[in-house]
């Protein structure tokens, strides 16, 4: 029985190398600015926990000791210069006691909740990740933050339903693309091929390959996020020019090791703003336009079209007009029409003639 007891010493005691990295992890998890622990607590913790005999004087030991640390490896500097800075400065301590609460807590991370709570809402906002894999980010964030904190994170979050993708491909299709457009160790930017999938009103939870199974082949150029989706930014050989692609309706993408195509034309689009007048990233004949609103749907216009590059004037008290460079599309002539009588297409006229085509072929339907 002695042995035993001994034995039992003997691998809490080996253990002991490990106790400042896990007193850190678990005043990472268990402590905020709102949220504290005692040392007692903390002693509990190691061994009910890790099985680790610790007591208050040696925890104490422990955080000066993580406290030097952090500030060494967060400045680049010695264990000895850390210490003498804190000596000069108790306030550039990570793990304070605070008086009040009568408990130790992490106060200085080194990311902010703040920062942490908007990576969160990105990921719930991103279309283009299934479940599974916003989840699994989510919980990979979520260690940087208290437990108190994840839990506010998730509740604000989990509030705002998203539509995800059902293709858990996309993060395996991005890695691919960046690989065949990187300029790294002289590799040439190459063409990718790749199956494009599409609903289908017999089965809207399983997607169906476009063009029978037909891969496409494009030069990639970009890739952009707009409106929770992430797209490609390819040059299409066959129609020779840019067409935009979702990434998370690609499927099987694959390198071909063909140099890409296309070099002029990106180089001639200005990338800032092609999603302000790409509508719903579908492209046709670019025109410069001229379109007249009404004065509250200034903030909404600048949203759309941004400030730069773009031609504000006022027309009277109750209208502004803006010019912009445009790809004209049946999209864009939606977007239009969604203003009702508060939007009008000024010039040029084959734009105006197209969108009374427009809305006489919905007419026509009704």
């Amino acid at each position: 029985m002695a042995k035993e007891l001994e034995g039992s010493g003997r691998g809490k005691k080996h253990n002991q190398k490990m106790k400042p990295f896990l007193v850190y992890q678990y005043l990472l998890r268990h402590t905020d600015e709102n949220h504290t622990i005692t040392g007692e607590d903390i002693c509990s913790a190691m061994t009910d926990t890790y099985d680790i005999e610790a007591e208050r004087r040696g925890i104490y030991r422990d955080i000066d000791e993580i406290n030097k640390a952090l500030i060494a490896f967060e400045e680049g500097i010695s264990i000895e210069e850390a210490a003498e800075w804190i000596e000069d400065d108790e306030s550039l301590k990570k793990i304070i006691f605070d008086k009040h609460q009568k408990g130790f807590c992490l106060r200085q991370r080194h990311y902010d909740y703040t920062d942490i709570q908007l990576l969160v809402e990105s990921i719930y906002a991103s279309k283009y990740l299934s479940e599974s894999q916003a989840d699994r980010l989510i919980k990979v964030l979520c260690e940087f933050v208290s437990e108190f904190q994840e839990k506010k994170i998730r509740h604000n979050a989990i509030l705002t339903d998203r539509v995800k993708t059902n293709n858990s491909g996309v993060l395996n299709n991005i890695e691919k693309i960046d690989a065949a457009m990187s300029k790294e160790d002289k590799h040439i930017p190459e063409k990718i091929s790749f199956k494009y999938l599409k609903y289908s009103i017999s089965n809207l939870n399983q997607q169906v390959e476009r063009r029978h199974g037909s891969r496409y082949e494009v030069s990639p150029y970009a890739l952009l996020i707009n409106d929770g989706n992430y797209y490609l930014l390819a040059y299409n050989d066959y129609v020779k020019d840019l067409r935009t692609y979702r990434v998370d309706r690609m499927k099987d993408v694959k390198l071909l090791g063909v140099e890409r195509e296309g070099k002029e034309v990106f180089n001639k689009i200005n990338l800032k703003n092609y999603t302000q007048r790409v509508f719903s990233m579908f492209g046709g004949e670019q025109e410069r336009i001229t379109i007249q609103f009404i004065n509250p749907l200034l903030d909404t216009v600048v949203d759309r079209f941004g400030k730069k590059g773009m031609l504000y004037n006022v027309v009277d008290d109750r209208h502004f007009s803006i010019t912009a460079p445009i790809e004209i599309s049946d999209q864009f002539y939606g977007w239009v029409l969604g203003f009702g009588n508060k939007a009008k297409i000024l010039k040029p006229q084959k734009v105006v003639d197209g969108f009374t085509a427009y809305l006489d072929k919905i007419r026509k339907l009704y």
